[in-house]
């Protein structure tokens, strides 16, 4: 159950870095933050970063071989970026209309898709 836990805490907390990284974007498109000062911006997104590392630090924990989990420090480390990239494809295509999903991009995550049976490989 730790393997469990550790990726879906490592999926809120992508979700919590995504929002901290390029949700400002979104609130700036929307006319919510336009006359923010970059460093109001800075503080925002730090805010919202926080959370995501309340979720990503127990994650690595909780996942981690060296602490009884089942993941090695590089699995760990894949999973991360494979989910990244996923909630960051969910979250630009949805609100920015602009984005669009390119096959290029599917060739991506069929790499990344291989790197996680690398890295899972003895």
């Amino acid at each position: 159950m730790q393997g469990v836990y550790s990726v879906l805490l490592l999926i809120v907390s992508n979700i919590f870095m995504t929002i901290a990284w390029y949700g400002h974007l979104k609130l700036q498109e929307t006319k919510v933050i336009t006359h923010w000062p970059l460093m109001g911006v800075i503080v925002f997104s730090w805010a919202i970063a926080f959370l995501e590392y309340c979720a990503q630090v127990p994650a690595n924990r909780i996942g981690y071989v060296g602490n009884g989990g089942p993941f090695t420090l590089m699995q760990l480390k894949v999973i991360q970026e494979v989910i990244t990239l996923t909630v960051f494809t969910i979250f630009s295509t949805l609100l920015f209309k602009g984005e669009v999903l390119h096959w290029n991009h599917v060739a991506a995550f069929i790499c990344l898709i291989l790197a996680v049976y690398f890295v899972f490989m003895e």
